[in-house]
């Protein structure tokens, strides 16, 4: 699993160019695709992480006593709705060639 904390994505909206964006690519859809792709593995990774982290605090009990805020878990959730958004993280990675992808259609058999 990578370290998501240590991206530099941008964390609001930014226009790129759409050439950088299709890269190698034959057209901008199939970026996209890829990227939409990526951006979508990074969201499961992100969220299992944060599920994980949130379970250490978590109690486990079956009284039917009120429900007191765990300070600890508020400052995690904060901190992973200041992440980037996984679509970020995902065009980041793409505009540096971090990743990989293939086309199975278009292989030569």
């Amino acid at each position: 699993m990578r370290d998501y904390k240590k991206t530099n994505a941008p964390e609001s909206t930014v226009t790129f160019d759409r050439e950088k964006v299709q890269g190698g690519t034959e057209n901008i859809y199939e970026a996209i695709a890829v990227i939409a792709r990526r951006a979508d593995q990074i969201n499961a990774e992100i969220k299992q992480e944060l599920i994980e982290k949130l379970d250490e605090f978590a109690t486990h009990n079956d009284s039917l006593e009120e429900v007191f805020e765990n300070k600890e878990q508020i400052e995690v959730s904060r901190f992973y709705e200041r992440l980037p958004k996984p679509s970020s993280i995902a065009i980041k990675e793409w505009l540096d060639g971090d990743i990989y992808y293939r086309n199975p259609n278009k292989e030569e058999i």
